[in-house]
């Protein structure tokens, strides 16, 4: 079992998670319950998956669920997508969000 936060790819996917809500919150409100949504559960699995892992007993364990992160940072790249082609995020934003998400 090793510490979560003093890993660099949690870190990475909590800083990316906090920008997909700060970057959320202005979504129109009939959105809060569809796109907000999925972006925002699929932008909290990443950290939330690193973390499980950390807390499993073998290496093996701890890479299924950094797979299971990795899928999550897929699914969240398309809804990054989705919503900048819905023009719900400016084409700057949607490039601040992808490059944390890349990193």
């Amino acid at each position: 079992m090793q510490n979560y936060k003093d890993l660099k790819v949690w870190e990475k996917a909590h800083l990316f998670t906090l920008n997909v809500y700060e970057a959320t919150k202005l979504f129109l409100k009939e959105e809060l319950y569809n796109l907000t949504n999925q972006l925002r559960r699929s932008a909290s699995s990443i950290p939330a998956n690193v973390v499980e892992g950390c807390g499993k007993n073998t290496n093996a364990e701890f890479a299924h669920f950094l797979n299971i992160a990795l899928g999550s940072a897929n699914e969240a790249e398309y809804f990054l997508i989705l919503i900048k082609d819905l023009n719900y995020l400016t084409e700057e934003k949607f490039h601040s969000l992808t490059i944390l998400l890349m990193k």
